[in-house]
């Protein structure tokens, strides 16, 4: 578990197709007794499922194809082609584990080392998804120095830095892996601080601190608060000045809407949301 000072490294990821390709269907038009009957279709091939025209979730048989494709191809369009369609997938709890099982992980990760930067993107895109998983988190964890010296070091607002920070976001919402950003606070608040719309924050955000908003949604919410908080003190007294951007998740989350919000939160009927709210109101 990470300590107070890296608990606010959460904060980092508030701030994400396919193209055509050929499609070989062989469709045989003989009579065999039973063919109607069985409703038969023909087998897709792993290029084939990469087609944005396929809108079915893929089995285990299909993903594992398609990570066979992926590990294989060095075709830039194949690859990115096939990493939107895993990235699809894994937003789906049971194909976050089948993916996991499969080997897949590494697959994608050694993905976001590649120079084509939409390729890079949709690696972390799917990374993104997998991370879910709080199983796929120790697997992915290896991969956040690289996405770190990815978002801080690239374009200011690129594609490849927003996703980056929304991996980082997923990675960081519990305390486990909080600490292995320790090195790149200044960096984070630089880009929190200077980004543009995409990586600041609107006020319809606050919305999320609704009593009517589900129970999971919450927790996290009221854990970034949290985190953000600790993060900006240490042992009373304020790390970083207090004077944040308009618009900035900064500048919204010590406003005092999101203090009546949450405050408000403490007649909540769920007792884990109730007892996050307790102790988070002493330090509002």
């Amino acid at each position: 578990m990470g300590g107070p000072r890296g608990a606010g490294w959460v904060a980092a990821g508030l701030l994400l197709g396919a193209g055509a390709c050929y499609c070989i269907y062989r469709l045989t038009r003989g009579r065999r007794r039973g063919d109607r009957e069985l409703g038969m279709r023909p087998s897709k091939s792993a290029e084939d499922l990469t087609d944005g025209s396929y809108d079915d979730v893929l089995n285990a048989a299909q993903l594992q194809k398609l990570l066979y494709l992926l590990e294989s191809t060095e075709d830039p369009v194949i690859i990115e082609r096939a990493l939107i369609t895993l990235g699809n997938n894994a937003a789906f709890s049971v194909n976050q584990a089948i993916i996991r099982e499969l080997g897949g992980i590494p697959i994608v990760g050694n993905k976001i080392n590649h120079s084509n930067q939409s390729i890079k993107e949709k690696a972390l895109n799917a990374l993104n998804n997998l991370s879910v998983n709080v199983e796929n988190q120790i697997k992915i964890k290896i991969y956040i120095n690289q996405v770190c010296e990815d978002v801080f070091s690239g374009p200011l607002n690129s594609a490849v830095q927003l996703a980056g920070l929304r991996l980082l976001t997923n990675m960081t919402v519990t305390n486990d892996h909080q600490h292995m950003l320790h090195n790149y606070i200044t960096d984070l608040f630089q880009v929190l601080l200077t980004g543009n719309g995409n990586t600041k924050v609107d006020s319809s955000f606050l919305s999320l601190y609704d009593s009517h908003v589900a129970k999971e949604i919450l927790l996290r919410v009221l854990t970034l608060f949290q985190n953000i908080n600790n993060c900006l003190k240490i042992e009373g007294h304020l790390a970083v000045q207090p004077t944040f951007t308009e618009g900035s998740l900064f500048f919204l989350l010590h406003g005092e809407e999101c203090a009546q919000k949450i405050k408000a939160l403490v007649d909540h009927h769920d007792a884990e949301v109730k007892e996050k709210v307790l102790t988070i109101i002493p330090k509002i």
